[in-house]
């Protein structure tokens, strides 16, 4: 497995750790009880498993840790000619707020894909918005660049200083489950897991992080078989619209697959739409918390036990999602009743 040097370094994540909380929530940590008619569909389901909740963020996802602490150590000339990102929603919320409290102009390079309850919240934060079709938004995400847009350019995931404010993630984990012995998160781009990869490799007890895909986009597993970045050549649109990139990036690798001395992601762990949306019920019913697909794909992928029996945590990564939508996803989705045999 190939791999060029690309590190997110222990004091950046420190420093982002001083300097982000003013809009940065420190999420709660919840345990997840999963009932006996639930464990029939997951029977591998790990007994200690926990829910990180960055459904409490201002912006409702945890790209507020890494929108900020890219905004905040912008130059000042690159203040002056504005900033803008590209999204399908999540990012383009933590940009937008971030962009808002320095004072600073923002667009958004907006995915046609990107529901509206995210669309509407980002008006609300004084974006411009330019809507695009799913393929060019994807294109500026390799390329980093567009000919519609100006400024600088706050990429969502492929950027030190925005991965070293989602690693804040991680820090907080360790402070609040010292016993933790592995970490699920959904893979888009690769921000929010290459940053946790880079705030847990310093424990001597090494900590499992895993990557959570959907079976309609999962080039970070693909990228596991072939040893490299590849694209995923089967992608599909789905529900889980802030998750499931056409591709892994070659820059984005090295973060993913660690390199010499260095842990990385240890897997991807594939799970289906019905496994997600049974996820998503599960932490309705049991957490009375709302999470999106990308957030539910994370817990869909610690109950199927590949990541161990736990202490587990999963990544709720986001609950911007439209209510009537939500019910639709979870409408007769529901948990093994048969009784067991003796």
């Amino acid at each position: 497995m190939t791999s060029t040097a690309r590190t997110v370094r222990t004091d950046a994540i420190r420093d982002a750790a001083a300097h982000i909380y003013d809009l940065v929530v420190r999420t709660p940590l919840l345990r997840l009880q999963v009932p006996n008619e639930w464990r029939r569909r997951w029977p591998r389901a790990p007994d200690e498993l926990y829910l990180k909740l960055e459904t409490f963020q201002p912006i409702g996802s945890f790209k507020i840790r890494g929108a900020h602490n890219a905004v905040r150590l912008l130059p000042p000339d690159a203040r002056a000619h504005g900033v803008w990102t590209i999204s399908a929603g999540n990012a383009a919320q933590g940009v937008a707020l971030a962009a808002r409290a320095a004072g600073i102009p923002c667009a958004i390079l907006l995915s046609d894909k990107a529901p509206i309850v995210k669309r509407e919240a980002i008006a609300r934060l004084g974006a411009t918005i330019v809507p695009a079709p799913f393929e060019r938004c994807w294109e500026a995400i390799e390329t980093h660049e567009d000919p519609a847009m100006r400024g600088r350019l706050v990429h969502p995931f492929d950027d030190d200083d925005f991965v070293a404010g989602n690693a804040t993630l991680g820090l907080e984990v360790l402070e609040q489950l010292p016993g933790v012995r592995a970490i699920v998160a959904s893979m888009g781009g690769g921000g929010l897991l290459g940053g946790i990869a880079a705030a847990v490799r310093d424990r001597a007890d090494a900590i499992a992080v895993h990557g959570a895909e959907p079976e309609t986009a999962s080039p970070l597993a693909a990228s596991f078989a072939q040893g490299g970045p590849v694209r995923f050549d089967n992608w599909r649109a789905s529900f889980v619209d802030g998750a499931g990139g056409r591709s892994v990036l070659a820059t984005m690798w090295p973060l993913l697959c660690g390199g010499p001395g260095t842990r990385g992601v240890r897997d991807a762990i594939v799970v289906t739409l019905d496994d997600i949306r049974a996820a998503m019920r599960v932490v309705a019913e049991q957490a009375h918390i709302i999470c999106e697909g990308a957030g539910a794909m994370a817990v869909a992928a610690a109950l199927t036990g590949q990541a161990g029996p736990g202490p587990v945590v999963a990544v709720v990564s986001g609950g911007n999602i439209d209510l009537s939508r939500f019910a639709a996803l979870v409408d007769g989705v529901t948990p093994d009743l048969t009784p067991a045999l003796d």
